[in-house]
């Protein structure tokens, strides 16, 4: 083997170790679930004399589900005289007709909901939550999305757990309205299960911090203000929130068993528009408080745990040129026979591919699925993760250079079936240069494939198709999008305007 050969081979091998130790994590994750699963979470005692509650529903153009969450907001089983609504409203579009005339109705009805309009959207959602603190009535303070539909006995299920002057806050798990709509949204519901099942019952039952996803829980006003207030130096002013909130002695409470059911994004390019925001708000968490983590009076379980959690997103960086390099390692490896091939390919199989498998295999059994849909969709899982490779390492990029960017909505259609089509719903993800990359990556795993298969050599095939298969699919996915999109918008603007006659 060659110098340059070995020093391929090395590079390669250094990656699948540092992508390992994340992977690896997901196994610490799961210990501490089934270790913990059985400490439910109970309240301190039940008020006397329950607490005057403000719920804020932060929106920007959401004009296809507005209506649907303040009538379910509306519903809420809470005594009306501690009760007040805030609809914060930033939209430039109809959206505000509609939040308006919902905001009236249920006002005449003697509900005490207001419309809160704001003519700029400086600080984006975060603004827009603490400009409605400022206005706010309530000691507790709810938040849903505009995609969100809480259940009636939300609050009832929640306030007593403040009775404990140490809660600041109680998050709630997130459901699935449109789950079955397609083979993106069943794989978006798997990745969610993941994260809502096991990690946040780990990380909270086991004492470590964990966070407010920024919907669907509800806040103790003081350990708002005693965290800082929220904040949009990054665009996940929600994890922000919670660590500081955290760092200041603040404990959570988490919820899985009360289930608030939302709408996951029905298309590629929403799907990558929200996981960007996500993976690069939590970098910019990271750069923020991780020396103040470093230095707070926690324990260093609670530090390192930290640690992994706000640098996931870092894993992605590493998966750009593994992905370069995969192909070259398995020419190079392939003359030397299986034993090498298997050195290598083995540990990172058993540390990452199936610490994926495993880690969402349980998320999927704890809610009693049988076993074929525990693992029919995890291929697909597996590629999409992949796939999303380059969509998440230009945000983490962007994060580490301090490249700002605004906060993107993910747009919001109202869709539950796979009959309901989205073409024509006039909100958008944009469209990138990424697709090309991704196609680009995907026609270079296919060389990987190919020369394989004309070798007989199966060893490292199945890594090459699930890299082949996910930047393929994301970028097939991506590109079909924005061109469909490009069409529909220049046929309604050929279309002939009404006369004025």
């Amino acid at each position: 083997m060659s110098a340059i050969e070995l020093s391929v081979v090395v590079a390669y091998a250094l990656l699948l170790l540092l992508l390992s130790v994340y992977g690896s994590h997901r196994y610490a994750m799961a210990y501490l679930y089934y270790r913990h699963k059985y400490r439910l979470p109970t309240p301190k005692g039940r008020f006397e004399q329950l607490p005057r509650v403000t719920i804020q529903l932060p929106i920007f153009n959401e004009m296809y589900v507005t209506e649907r969450l303040i009538d379910a907001v509306a519903k809420m089983d809470y005594p009306r005289d501690l009760l007040e609504i805030q609809v914060l409203d930033d939209s430039t579009d109809e959206t505000q007709g509609i939040a308006r005339a919902c905001v009236d109705r249920h006002r005449a009805s003697g509900l005490d909901i207001h419309y809160v309009h704001r003519t700029n959207r400086q600080g984006f959602k975060a603004g827009a939550l603490e400009h409605g603190l400022t206005l706010a009535k309530g000691e507790l303070v709810a938040v849903f999305d505009a995609d969100f539909i809480p259940e009636p006995d939300f609050l009832r299920r929640t306030v007593d757990f403040f009775t404990d002057s140490r809660i600041g806050m109680v998050q709630t798990r997130w459901g699935h309205l449109n789950r079955s709509y397609s083979l993106l949204t069943e794989a978006q519901a798997i990745l969610l299960d993941g994260h809502f099942v096991i990690e946040h019952t780990a990380r909270n039952r086991s004492g470590r911090f964990f966070n407010f996803n920024g919907t669907a829980g509800i806040w103790r006003r003081e350990a708002i203000a005693s965290g800082g207030g929220w904040q949009h130096d990054t665009l996940t002013e929600d994890l922000d929130l919670s660590y500081r909130a955290q760092m200041k002695g603040w404990e959570f409470v988490y919820l899985p068993q009360l289930v608030t059911p939302a709408e996951v994004p029905v298309e590629m390019n929403a799907f990558k528009s929200q996981q960007h925001r996500w993976a690069k708000g939590s970098i910019q968490t990271a750069l923020k408080l991780l020396p103040l983590i470093r230095r707070a009076d926690v324990p260093k379980e609670v530090k390192r745990e930290a640690f992994m959690h706000l640098t996931a997103n870092l894993g992605y960086l590493m998966m750009i040129p593994l992905a370069i390099l995969l192909p070259i390692t398995v020419v190079v490896r392939v003359s030397h026979g299986a034993l090498e091939v298997l050195f290598l390919d083995l540990p990172f199989f058993a540390a990452a591919t199936f610490s994926v498998v495993f880690f969402y295999m349980a998320s999927q059994r704890e809610q009693g699925r049988t076993r074929w849909e525990r693992v029919k969709y995890l291929p697909f899982v597996m590629a999409l993760g992949i796939g999303l490779a380059v969509n998440q390492a230009r945000a983490v990029v962007e994060a580490l250079m301090g490249y700002e960017t605004a906060f993107t909505r993910t747009p919001k259609h109202g869709v539950k079936s796979a009959g309901d089509s989205v073409v024509k719903k006039r909100y958008k993800a944009a469209v990138t240069f990424q697709p090309i990359v991704e196609l680009a990556l995907a026609a270079y795993m296919t060389y990987g494939v190919v020369y394989l298969l004309e070798r007989g050599v199966y060893y490292s095939l199945p890594f090459l198709v699930l890299f082949q298969v996910g930047f393929g699919y994301v970028g097939l996915a991506s590109l079909y999008e924005g061109v469909r999109g490009y069409l529909a918008r220049s046929t309604r603007q050929m279309a002939p305007q009404p006369s004025a006659e």
